[in-house]
């Protein structure tokens, strides 16, 4: 009996630890915005918004002269705004106006980062497009990077975007921690769902998923996994890389798939 109730005890104390630490393992924020579009060499709007549940939160939107149709973006974990600058660039260049947002707690949106504080200010940021920019839900093409593919995928599970692309994304935070701490994992609680999976079950726009063989934080498979669970019309395409650049070292094959993607909405199943 001793020996169970030292288990027990063992457990509620890494659970409990597990509990606080966690959001330090999900959310990398950095608050100082290091370039702006004009570095870029493209125009720019600040924009302000406020969610409903009162946290302000900051982002850009980036025109695009003469398109009708714009990239809702969600970047990954890390970072803020200013280090997506050659990502939004490949964006405008396929004719699309970017709205790239900050989640609380990055850049210079107020708060802290949380699971449901991101899916509100991914809501927030959806709105603004509607009700204050006047997109029609068919002419909003929804990105998600890495973790902001969860953002994403729940965005779209609750709307109905034109589109949605999710690159290098997770497919949950559990298969993620299970490839990382294989026991642990089965021991720990865990404080975050990012069931992106899940989420993209229920959507109803066509998908497009690209992930790298090469990635080193998100395993290719989970990315096979994310497509999987996308009803049709959906694409796949392998990048080429790492976690982080392979957008990049995948040039020009990577602007190639998303220009054909966007001009189709669609991209039969590999």
């Amino acid at each position: 009996m001793g020996t169970l109730i030292s288990v027990l005890v063992g457990l509620t104390l890494l659970n409990g630890f597990a509990y606080l630490v966690q959001p330090g393992m999900v959310f990398f924020p950095h608050s100082r915005l290091d370039t702006t579009p004009t570095d870029w060499g493209l125009d720019y709007e600040d924009v302000r918004l406020r969610t409903s549940d009162g946290v302000e939160l900051h982002g850009w939107f980036i025109p695009r002269s003469g398109s009708q149709r714009v990239l809702l973006f969600f970047h990954g974990n890390a970072g803020n705004i200013s280090h997506r600058g050659e990502s939004v660039a490949v964006f405008h260049r396929l004719g699309l106006n970017v709205f790239i947002l900050d989640y609380r707690g990055y850049g210079l949106s107020k708060g802290k980062p949380s699971e449901i504080g991101l899916y509100l200010d991914a809501r927030t940021a959806w709105r603004h497009l509607i009700e204050k920019r006047g997109f029609q839900p068919s002419d909003i093409v929804v990105f998600g990077r890495s973790l902001g593919g969860a953002v994403a995928a729940k965005l779209a599970s609750e709307e109905r975007p034109g589109a949605l692309i999710l690159e290098s994304s997770l497919s949950s935070a559990r298969d993620v921690a299970g490839e990382m701490f294989p026991l642990l994992n089965r021991l720990v609680v865990l404080r975050f769902k990012l069931d992106a999976a899940q989420y993209v079950r229920d959507t109803h726009s066509p998908v497009l998923v690209l992930h790298s063989p090469d990635d080193e934080i998100i395993p290719f498979h989970l990315g096979r996994k994310l497509f999987d669970a996308a009803p049709a019309p959906k694409r796949f395409v392998k990048l080429r890389g790492g976690h982080n650049e392979g957008f990049i070292l995948s040039q020009p094959d990577y602007e190639r798939a998303l220009g054909e993607f966007l001009q189709t909405r669609s991209g039969g199943s590999d």
